[in-house]
């Protein structure tokens, strides 16, 4: 978890020192914060700042050595290999050739023209050269500046158990699979709508009370109040029916109600003890707010 270990790079352990002195600075809000500013430049426009960079950082540096942009070799450590790829933006090609160039380095970085709304701002890219085990900086041309946004070594990334606990929590309520993988563009058969079709279901006999619907669904009076599809109405205090949206939908998902759960997972007040436990909201699907299981 967090940036691996000073001790963990040979370039780490000096890196941060040069970067207070070269990179500690706030970005420039009128200079080279528009990736236009880079199309027509040569990458080789990056040099000079990453070499000083390396070099301050006690690197030896030289440039295009055996297909790579920048070799580095540590002036006390002559056996410590860093390797350097420079693009103009981020993509997939950088990404791959610093991967490939993992085999023969101790470390390698990323080196990339800074903005302000690029790639280089995207914390899932920083995430990633994390996971990957790469470095990545961006390189300030106008004011001859680095700024480091990831270290190179070994990272762990650090779990979501919220997120971890609904995606257990929604596959242990949902009855069947009724959805296919990789279906878009059409409402998802979740474990909230299968509960409400099953309401929905004892309701075309006519009104009826919460309790007596908790034989479909422990928490059918929270599934009535909240109405997310809007299948259900009150006519009397204490008593929903049947919509016609409710009655359309019935129709439309025919034969995929759900069974009345035979050992509820619910506590007294209907609540789902397995998200209870976890301190998790009780979520809603599907066409409108709540219950879609955002994982």
């Amino acid at each position: 978890m967090g940036s691996p270990p000073a001790t963990s790079s040979a370039f780490s352990t000096t890196f941060k020192d040069v970067y207070r002195e070269v990179a500690m600075h706030p970005s420039d809000p009128g200079g080279v914060g528009d990736r236009r500013h880079y199309r027509a430049m040569p990458e080789t426009a990056l040099y000079p700042t990453v070499k000083g960079f390396l070099e301050a950082a006690g690197f030896a540096v030289k440039g295009e050595v055996c297909g790579c942009d920048i070799v580095a070799v540590g002036n006390r450590e002559p056996s410590r290999l860093a390797i350097v790829e420079m693009k103009l933006g981020f993509s997939l090609d950088l990404l791959l050739q610093a991967v490939d160039r993992m085999r023969a380095a101790d470390e390698v970085w990323l080196a990339v023209p800074a903005t302000r709304r690029g790639r280089d701002r995207d914390p899932r890219v920083r995430r990633l050269c994390r996971l990957l085990g790469l470095g990545m900086m961006t390189v300030d041309i106008a004011k001859d500046r680095i700024e480091v946004l990831a270290e190179p070594g070994p990272y762990r990334l650090r779990s979501d158990q919220r997120r971890r606990a609904r995606l257990l929590s929604e596959h242990m309520r949902r009855r069947g699979d009724p959805s296919p993988g990789g279906s878009t563009r059409q409402p998802v058969m979740t474990a909230y709508r299968q509960r409400a079709l099953a309401c929905a279901a004892m309701l075309r006999a006519g009104p009826c009370r919460p309790r007596d619907l908790r034989v479909a669904a422990p928490d059918a009076g929270r599934i009535l109040l909240r109405n997310v599809y809007g299948w259900f109405e009150r006519p009397a205090p204490g008593l929903y029916r049947l919509t016609g949206l409710g009655e359309a939908a019935l129709q439309r998902w025919a034969g995929t109600t759900a069974e009345p759960e035979t050992t509820p997972n619910y506590d007294a007040d209907g609540r789902d003890r397995e998200v209870a436990r976890t301190a998790l909201p009780f979520t809603a699907d599907g066409g409108g707010k709540g219950e879609q299981c955002r994982a």
